[in-house]
């Protein structure tokens, strides 16, 4: 039993990889892709703000979508979508066509990583459940690393483009590879979608869960998304400050492991409350200096604060109202990543003048509530008796 568990977490895994392969390939190249289209760095930052923005706002459809379609369907068919809509963000003449095409392949890989997690939620205990869900991070770990990394030297000796091709040939390979997953029970799945959208209206614990992922998305999402222009407006080239956001993705490797570890004897308000002191420290010496050694030991911080906080919330997502799992975490996920797309756009003026100081000083600022309150109030949450394995 526990091999076949392996077996479908490691098919999973791949999953994240690939989805967060595609998801972290943007960031370092931003400043390519305005020089490439001749663009200004903003309307190059609202284009991956899109890629966030649809991405958050297509997960309710797709929580809905798996729970009439199944969970490794929908997953084989928004990969197959989304890496052909990668394909094609390759040949952006513009940035309205890279933010149509790349918005557009961020709302089906929407699907990918929520399914992941729904998965895991459907077919694992609750006492295992948080350890598996931080091993799904290894695969964001090395998706992470790999593409901020190695996108970043595709911008600076080949082209940006050669990174949506790569990103859009995996998926619609992984798409082919899924096929041997097995379908969960679909026993606990909600009758309807408008019951399980009731259900979620009526929860104000699963409403609060919800606020602290946009929160979150803001803060963690929002602050990595502009980590390297922040560190190539210090003077570093694409290539290393790709090389920055590359310890992120060795950060949430180590950080995964530490924190699976971690869960059987922490309660997760304490995992909420590292995460977000990580966080707060993070963004707050990012305020001071966006120098490349600087960037590269608040990566760490903040890969450590995703592991830990992250994972927790997530967890909690899976747990808080299981008769509805598919649509909280689907909504979760999409709170998060609206949450990431708004600050894109709220600070791209900033971006543009080089105010990377106060952005954030405005990250940290909004950690410590974030951190504070969710904490608490985790502590004082008690898991209903009714649920899913």
């Amino acid at each position: 039993m526990r091999t076949a568990q392996t077996t479908s977490l490691r098919r999973l895994q791949a999953t994240t990889f690939v989805s967060t392969l595609d998801r972290f390939a943007m960031p370092p190249m931003l400043v390519a892709i305005a020089a490439g289209l001749g663009a200004p760095l903003s309307e190059i930052v609202q284009a991956a703000g899109a890629y966030f923005l649809v991405y958050g706002l297509c997960q309710p459809v797709w929580g809905a979508v798996s729970d009439r379609l199944g969970r490794v369907h929908t997953m084989r068919l928004t990969l197959l979508a989304a890496g052909l809509l990668s394909l094609l963000s390759a040949a952006a003449w513009s940035p309205l066509s890279l933010a149509v095409t790349r918005g557009l392949a961020g709302g089906f890989f929407g699907a990918a990583y929520p399914s992941t997690l729904i998965y895991v939620g459907d077919t694992v205990a609750i006492s295992e459940r948080q350890r598996d869900i931080a091993r799904l991070m290894v695969g964001v770990a090395v998706g992470t690393a790999l593409a901020s990394v190695g996108a970043g030297v595709l911008a600076d000796v080949s082209s940006w483009r050669v990174a949506f091709v790569i990103t859009g040939g995996a998926s619609v390979v992984l798409s082919w590879t899924l096929r041997r997953l097995p379908e969960p029970d679909a026993a606990l799945r909600p009758g309807s979608v408008r019951e399980a959208v009731g259900s979620v209206r009526r929860s104000p614990v699963t409403l609060l869960v919800l606020l602290f992922a946009f929160a979150e998305g803001a803060v963690l999402l929002g602050g990595l998304t502009l980590l390297p222009p922040a560190v190539e407006d210090a003077g570093a080239t694409a290539a290393v400050a790709g090389a920055v956001t590359g310890v992120y993705g060795v950060s949430v490797f180590l950080g995964s492991r530490l924190v699976g570890r971690l869960a059987g004897s922490w309660h997760p308000a304490r995992l909420i409350g590292f995460g977000a002191g990580c966080a707060v420290v993070g963004c707050g010496l990012l305020a001071i200096s966006q120098e490349a050694p600087m960037a590269a030991a608040v990566a760490v911080l903040l890969g450590l604060a995703w592991t830990s906080m992250h994972s927790s919330l997530q967890t909690w997502a899976t747990e808080v109202l299981p008769q509805a799992r598919a649509t909280v975490v689907s909504f979760f996920a999409g709170a998060l990543f609206v949450g990431s797309a708004l600050a894109a756009v709220l600070v791209a003026g900033l971006v543009d003048e080089g105010r990377f100081s106060l952005i954030y000083a405005m990250y940290a600022a909004l950690a410590v509530p974030l951190g504070v309150v969710a904490s608490w109030r985790r502590r004082r949450w008690h898991r209903p008796s009714i649920g899913a394995p």
